[in-house]
């Protein structure tokens, strides 16, 4: 969107690599199950940012789930949560 562009303070081309070194290593910590709370909490932070920029579009459901699924992630393995899990 061009009023969040106005308030970049790198090119956007920084930031779309930024943006795409972040999902990797993100992705990485998840398939490592490395950092679970971590990388989860990051992503739904990166996904809240993403569906502020880019507003309402035909993508906007998708981005939800993404977010709602690391929601549920973080909250499922947040390290300092005491919780009783049944072992199976």
């Amino acid at each position: 969107m061009p009023w969040a562009m106005k308030l970049l303070p790198v090119s956007l081309d920084q930031i779309m690599m930024g943006t795409a070194v972040l999902d990797v290593l993100i992705g990485i910590l998840l398939l490592l199950d490395i950092f679970t709370w971590l990388a989860a909490f990051v992503g739904a932070t990166h996904m809240i940012a993403v569906l502020i920029v880019s507003g309402i579009t035909d993508i906007t459901v998708r981005d939800i789930a993404i977010f709602a699924g690391m929601v549920a992630l973080a909250i499922e393995s947040w390290p300092f949560l005491e919780k009783n899990k049944i072992e199976t």
